[in-house]
């Protein structure tokens, strides 16, 4: 039995048909070279094989316990059929805009409660003799960085490791020591120890981050914290979710990032962020909106402090206003950067603990806007959800097949229409969007992404 986090419970109150909280990764591999055509049918019955399940993958969630709280409970069994799928791409249908199709699809519904809340697809017969796996899980098991760690740990970094090791065969949730009444006793009274000095730590960061708030309302201060609820509204990013998805992404070359970056002085994120918000004002302009004002980004931190890996989730969601309106890329990246460093002291004086509380609160008051049907009427608490997860940096394999990409795929928080993750890995920057159906041409903002890192190029004078 393990308890659950206000956080992780977030998900499972803030969860509908049309709002799923569950987060998935998409592998693209190539077949080994002289494997046979049937390489990835014969992965998916060994996965079949691999029937011992370790938490958290053999865990239920109970909503009614002894403790009164939603809970986690092991599961009697755990029958692999109800989790693990096959799926052929036909010849003809089988290129990158159909495989998209079929993981938004996949994407749309909501995991099986009465069963562990996770499933994996093989999906074979894509274009050049590739195959996918789909990688489903509630994100009430754990945070991206969490589960981003999961996934390699089951990779290998080589073609000659042979050995399969499946993500749920391996026990990802720490075991505290056993042992004895005096044990027991030192883990209790710690217990109480870090619930008091974590309750007076959020107090007096609350204190802190409501006065940062309320200094920058009566515009005493300017622009150091973006305010909730003052974002741009009438814009196809926000508004009442739909059940239907679609997915896009677009790749960004780090070593091209990383000569902007040495001649702008600027940090991935501040070029990325640069990118996303010329790409997001260029999009809107097609659909006829032009905006006054800064996009606004809910975006995820890590709230872990060094050394912790537990499982669940340890994030607080912040706001960060993107550039005033510009033409100009290099003046865009200078105003992500100023609001990126405004950021960067807000979390860096203010105790994890408040941020988390903060996320809780600002995220019940954007649900109930959701609930009571007011998500397109009131001003959005942001434009988009935006977050980084950082993936390996070196090439990883699959029983010798390499795994060419690596795509996020997320979830849409409430009053939200748009999920953007940056994802590193081997070498490239991966952004994944999901969006709603309703959303109109999703690849076409994720194709200015790439349009508008090549303008950013030129702006620092490294025209191409």
């Amino acid at each position: 039995m393990s308890r659950l986090s206000l956080l992780d419970l977030a998900f499972f109150v803030a969860e509908n048909a049309a709002s799923p909280k569950h987060v998935a990764g998409l592998h693209i591999h190539a077949r080994p070279a002289g494997a046979k055509a049937g390489f990835a049918r014969a992965l998916y019955e060994e996965f079949l094989t691999h029937t011992e399940v370790a938490p958290p993958f053999n865990r239920v969630i109970r909503f009614i316990s002894p403790g009164l709280m939603p809970d986690w409970v092991e599961a009697e069994q755990v029958d692999l059929s109800q989790h693990l799928f096959f799926h052929t791409l036909k010849p003809g249908r089988n290129q990158r805009e159909h495989l998209y199709a079929l993981v938004s699809k996949l994407h749309e519904p909501m995991l099986d409660r009465s069963r562990p809340l996770w499933e994996v697809h093989v999906i074979d017969k894509l274009w050049d003799g590739q195959f996918a796996i789909y990688y489903k899980m509630h994100h009430a098991y754990a945070d991206g960085i969490t589960m981003t760690r999961w996934g390699v740990a089951s990779l290998a970094e080589g073609p000659a490791d042979l050995e399969l090791r499946p993500v749920w065969t391996t026990n990802h949730v720490k075991r505290r020591g056993g042992g004895g009444r005096s044990k027991l006793n030192q883990r209790l009274v710690g217990s109480v120890w870090k619930q008091l000095t974590a309750n007076s730590k959020r107090a007096i960061g609350i204190g802190r981050l409501g006065a940062m708030l309320a200094l920058e309302a009566v515009k005493l201060t300017k622009n150091a914290i973006a305010l909730p609820f003052m974002a741009p509204g009438d814009t196809p990013f926000t508004g009442t979710a739909t059940p239907g998805r679609q997915f896009a992404t677009a790749a960004l070359p780090m070593t091209r990032i990383a000569t902007v970056r040495k001649a702008a002085r600027a940090t991935l994120n501040h070029v990325a962020l640069t990118c996303l918000d010329g790409a997001m004002h260029r999009y809107l302009q097609d659909e006829g909106i032009s905006l006054d004002r800064p996009i606004t980004i809910q975006m995820p931190v890590n709230l872990r402090r060094e050394g912790q890996h537990e499982g669940g989730n340890k994030i607080g969601i912040i706001l960060v206003d993107l550039s005033p309106p510009t033409d100009d890329a290099y003046i865009r990246l200078r105003n992500v950067g100023y609001s990126l460093r405004n950021v960067r002291q807000m979390i860096d004086t203010v105790a994890p603990e408040a941020i988390e509380t903060y996320t809780i609160l600002t995220g019940v008051l954007g649900q109930l806007a959701a609930m009571f049907g007011l998500a397109d009427v009131i001003t959005p608490m942001g434009n988009a959800t935006v977050s980084n997860v950082p993936g390996p940096d070196q090439r990883l394999f699959l029983k010798g097949a390499e795994l060419r990409e690596m795509h996020p795929v997320s979830t849409l928080p409430p009053t939200h229409l748009i999920n953007i993750t940056l994802f590193s890995y081997a070498g490239e920057l991966n952004f994944g969007l999901i969006a709603t159906d309703q959303m109109p041409n999703l690849g076409r903002l994720a194709q200015y992404v790439t349009e508008e890192f090549a303008a950013l190029e030129q702006a620092v004078g490294l025209g191409r």
